[in-house]
């Protein structure tokens, strides 16, 4: 059985026990997190989308949460001794799903 969750403006496939990373989520790693967002779900059958899916949830544990890699932006313009140099990392969440379906509490 598999879902697809909308998170921190993206959109995951997820199925139980497998490990996503997400934008930053409140919480200590061990905490339980509902995603009550799901936009699919499907066994490999039968398909269920809108409607039929109120009340559905997906659930996962907190593993981690940490900076992402590095970003590096660089800015030039030829022939004008101009540069700029900027990087960026992201703070992101590493969730494991451990449940499909269940209801909305």
């Amino acid at each position: 059985m598999f879902a697809v969750i909308k998170t921190g403006g993206k959109q995951y496939r997820v199925a139980k026990d497998d490990v996503i990373v997400v934008e930053k989520l409140e919480g200590k790693a061990g905490s339980k997190v509902t995603f009550s967002d799901v936009l699919m779900s499907g066994d490999g059958k039968t398909v269920k989308v809108g409607k039929d899916l109120s009340g559905f949830t997906v659930t996962g544990t907190l593993v981690d949460t940490k900076k992402g890699d590095k970003v590096s932006v660089f800015k030039k313009r030829r022939r004008n001794t101009y540069r700029r140099h900027a990087g960026h990392r992201q703070i992101e969440s590493h969730v494991k799903i451990t449940a499909l379906g269940g209801s909305k509490e």
